[in-house]
């Protein structure tokens, strides 16, 4: 059915699709008006990129402002730039992976430019052909490999014949580089300049260590090591000679603990850390570090060491104002090393730098890099011709699950949604949705069976949420924590465990049968707990009489003080009279209801249990059949981040293409005693039927009056004879007599 758009004037085609009138996308042409489509006939009107089953490149494609979330302007613009690209925009509805050069409009700017790239491409690959496909675009790294320049700005050894700059280019690369689309690892203006500020202030820097900066002269790195592996250990012992000159009474407290030591247990050699722990010498009054004799075992060599490099040859002991003279040394040549500069170009040498320096390639290096730049729109038309080709596959199915949402209604497709399969209780369902975690107060509001289940999959070491839609059979059997498996649309698997359900009907069938099931399960309820408050009782009981026997039991040594029970008969009269009453009130209770239902005819109780059958489930039916007419797939999508702009529905006929249940073949018994009990079923099965039909058979040929019972037909009605018939009866004889004598 067409129907003309009065304010466009495009003659948009409409179809009903799951129980909607929606647009029919039937050509290329369509496509290309998406624009002036009323966007209150848009199916959808926003979804998300991520958790779908779709080509991720190709969402993203769409989602032109990559914020996730693909639009009704993205998507008009999609179409828009590729129906202008192509010479016939009905080649979208094929859904191929290639482009013919034929089917490019060369008319078009774009058309012509990506031609050239297409063919550009099939040149750097070295193919002959017409026609151009997802294949030849998808590696660009084989598209660009060989290139010298290919508009990325990054220039490789490749990018010239000069072996000095080529050599110059590995150099800077080693300091940082960017890969190249070939592949191969290249610089970019900004290594460039940052590669020669580095060698310019490293150079520099080290200009400036003059003599002056050096006060031991190549040792002074290691001296200053030294100095400073010591600095606060001795800082420690010049502080403790205070203490004790401040008061001689402290020398026990900041001494050496005889005790501590002694309590390191087995080899002392290789206790270190525990011994080095102790002072870096005996403290004293003098405040002098001895260096030959009393060091601490454990700091001994770094003392030997630090002297060699700092102290005069053959001195002994050192002070505290000495100490602090040699730390002073350090100053210049500490401030040298803070303000270093150029440390990434360090690892080259400072000939190596100087000489690059002195060389001065820098400018031609960057006019390597403009030379590459030029290149830059030809590459991005190159990488185009990849997006077009992935449009040209896929724009034609995504429009049918966002304009239309006709792949959810499509035996043939499954909606992009649609994340894989759920097996659980003998079932499968189809309609499985990747959500970021239960919302019943959303989800509710389709009127469907949800399933929300926790899927994780060791193997691949994923996690997902879904909430699985329930279509079809029973729910009896289902719970949260119930565990399943989950496949998805690669055919992995994943444990997937109930973590909450959002309960509806799932048919009128069940709806029908709900009320007896939960008046079963009551019933269950009380007994099982009436049963458990009778053994708990019983148990008590038990306990108590033992306990009582227990106490009245006779004592062996006074027989006397023994505890006699005696039997209690108006008691036990008392109650066997209770039961009898019971027994004769149930009695005439069968006898009164058998006598009620005998007076009935056979089709007024069949009539009469339809009519309590229906008062019972009849509600529970309706609000059913209410709720699976409005059963609607939107509110769930929109609980998944949708925004979804008409009704979904699903219908109970469609409903039992989502939910497939398990279907068992009639199986022969192999068991011989298997076989024996159902023979046995089968008679008893017919015995009973047989006695019920000949019951039936009695019922209505009256067969039953014979027991007493009122198990027969009406009387029929006695006609009554008027007392003139006598007088009728006589006139035959009168006429009979009068006879002769005529």
């Amino acid at each position: 059915m067409s129907k003309k758009n009065k304010k466009d004037g495009y003659p948009w085609k409409f179809k009903s699709v799951g129980g909607t009138v929606r647009v029919d996308i039937r050509s290329g042409k369509d496509i290309a008006h998406l624009g002036e489509l009323d966007r209150k006939m848009w199916t959808v009107l926003s979804c998300p990129v991520t958790g779908l089953e779709f080509d991720q490149k190709t969402l993203g494609l769409i989602d032109r402002d990559a914020d996730g979330k693909i639009r009704v302007d993205e998507v008009i613009a999609t179409a828009k730039w590729l129906t202008g690209i192509l010479a016939d925009p009905d080649v979208l509805l094929k859904e191929q992976d290639s482009l013919a050069f034929s089917d490019f409009n060369t008319d078009n700017p774009d058309g012509a430019r990506l031609l050239a790239s297409a063919r550009q491409i099939l040149a750097n690959l070295g193919l002959e052909k017409e026609e151009i496909s997802l294949e030849d675009t998808a590696d660009n790294t084989r598209i660009f490999a060989g290139t010298p320049f290919n508009g990325d700005g990054i220039i490789t050894a490749l990018s010239t014949d000069d072996e000095a700059l080529k050599a110059l280019i590995g150099q800077i690369a080693g300091v940082g580089s960017a890969t190249d689309r070939s592949g191969e690892p290249g610089i970019t203006a900004d290594h460039i300049e940052a590669f020669y500020a580095a060698a310019a202030d490293y150079a520099a820097w080290k200009a400036a260590g003059t003599d002056d900066v050096f006060p031991f002269g190549d040792k002074t790195a290691d001296a200053l090591a030294a100095c400073e592996a010591l600095k606060d250990k001795i800082a420690d012992y010049f502080m403790r000679c205070k203490l004790i000159s401040f008061d001689e009474e402290a020398a026990g407290a900041v001494g050496i603990s005889v005790d501590k030591i002694g309590g390191i247990a087995g080899n002392l050699a290789l206790a270190a850390d525990q011994i080095g722990e102790e002072p870096l010498a005996k403290p004293s009054a003098d405040g002098v570090l001895p260096l030959k004799d009393g060091i601490n075992p454990a700091w001994k060599a770094a003392v030997d060491g630090m002297a060699a490099l700092v102290l005069p040859e053959g001195k002994e002991s050192l002070t505290e104002a000495e100490w602090t003279e040699v730390l002073a040394k350090f100053a210049p040549y500490t401030a040298w090393c803070g303000a270093k500069k150029g440390a990434e170009v360090e690892g080259l040498g400072l000939d190596v730098v100087k000489a690059i320096l002195a060389d001065d390639k820098k400018a031609a290096l960057l006019e390597l890099v403009e030379k590459d730049k030029a290149l830059e729109a030809e590459a991005l038309s190159i990488e185009e011709v990849d997006k077009l080709l992935r449009l040209n596959k896929n724009f034609y199915r995504f429009l049918n699950n966002y304009v239309v949402l006709a792949d959810f209604y499509d035996k043939d497709h499954k909606a992009v949604f649609q994340a894989g399969r759920l097996y659980i209780d003998q079932r499968s369902t189809d309609l499985c949705i990747r959500v970021a975690g239960p919302s019943p107060e959303i989800s509710s509001l389709s009127g469907m069976y949800i399933l929300y289940c926790a899927c994780t999959s060791e193997k691949l070491g994923k996690t997902m949420n879904i909430a699985a839609v329930l279509t079809d059979g029973d729910v009896d059997g289902l719970r949260p924590g119930k565990n399943a498996i989950f496949y998805d649309r690669d055919g992995n698997d994943y444990t997937a465990t109930v973590t909450s359900i959002v309960d509806n009907p799932i048919s009128v069938r069940q709806a029908f049968w709900s009320p007896y099931k939960k008046v079963a399960r009551w019933i269950n309820d009380k007994i099982d707990k009436g049963a458990a408050e009778k053994n708990e009782k019983s148990l008590a009981n038990l306990t108590s009489a033992t306990d009582k026997a227990t106490a009245g039991a006779p004592d062996p040594k006074n027989p006397a003080a023994a505890v006699t029970s005696t039997f209690d008969i108006a008691k036990f009269a008392g109650i066997f009279a209770a039961i009898g009453m019971a027994l004769g009130f149930i009695g005439q209770f069968v006898v009164a209801l058998v006598k009620g239902i005998a007076a009935i005819k056979f089709w007024q109780l069949l009539l009469i249990i339809v009519a309590i059958m229906l008062v019972i489930s009849g509600p529970a039916m309706f609000i059913a059949w209410r709720k699976l007419r409005r059963r609607d797939l939107g509110p769930v999508l929109n609980a998944n981040g949708w925004a979804i702009n008409a009704k979904s529905l699903v219908s109970v006929k469609f409903g039992k293409t989502l939910t497939s249940l398990a279907k068992f073949p009639k199986l022969t018994a192999v068991d011989p005693e298997a076989r024996r009990k159902a023979r046995w079923r089968t008679f008893w099965i017919c015995l009973v039927t047989a006695v019920l039909l000949c019951c039936g058979f009695l019922f209505f040929t009256d067969r039953l009056a014979c027991i007493g019972l009122p198990f027969h037909k009406a009387e029929p009605e006695v006609e009554v004879v008027e007392e003139a018939a006598p007088a009728e009866a006589e006139a035959p004889v009168e006429a009979a007599e009068a006879a002769p004598a005529e």
